[in-house]
């Protein structure tokens, strides 16, 4: 009886740290995602200037390259470019993409509303 019970309790043992090494890093990369995202939002109201109805979106996403992290932010009156935005030590808009949208209507670097250059 007694080596059933000890065996339940490796076995729950276990799967708590199963389950804890899968979902750790998952939380993390959503928190950190969240993080971006809010801190480039709160940049682009407080610092920029910029009103919430002349944002489309501000989405953190997690990549493959360094840095790991960045925010994507997409203007109401330019919903054909993502504007790629860096927050980590400061915030800086680092590049821009355009869509098939974009690309489509010829749109260039020079007819960006929110281009910001990168120093």
């Amino acid at each position: 009886m007694v080596e059933i019970i000890k065996r339940r309790v490796l076995l729950i043992f276990m799967a708590i740290f199963i389950i804890t090494v899968v979902i750790t890093p998952v939380i993390y990369v959503q928190v950190n995602k969240y993080k971006y995202a809010d801190r480039v939002t709160n940049y682009l109201l407080e610092e920029e200037k910029y009103s919430r109805e002349e944002i489309e979106s501000v989405k953190g996403v997690w990549g493959k390259k360094l840095p790991s992290f960045y925010t994507l932010v997409i203007f109401k009156d330019e919903p054909y470019v993502e504007y790629v935005y860096f927050a980590h030590n400061e915030i800086m808009q680092f590049d821009y993409r355009l869509t098939e949208e974009g690309e489509e209507k010829g749109v260039t670097k020079s007819k960006l509303k929110h281009y910001v250059p990168f120093n």
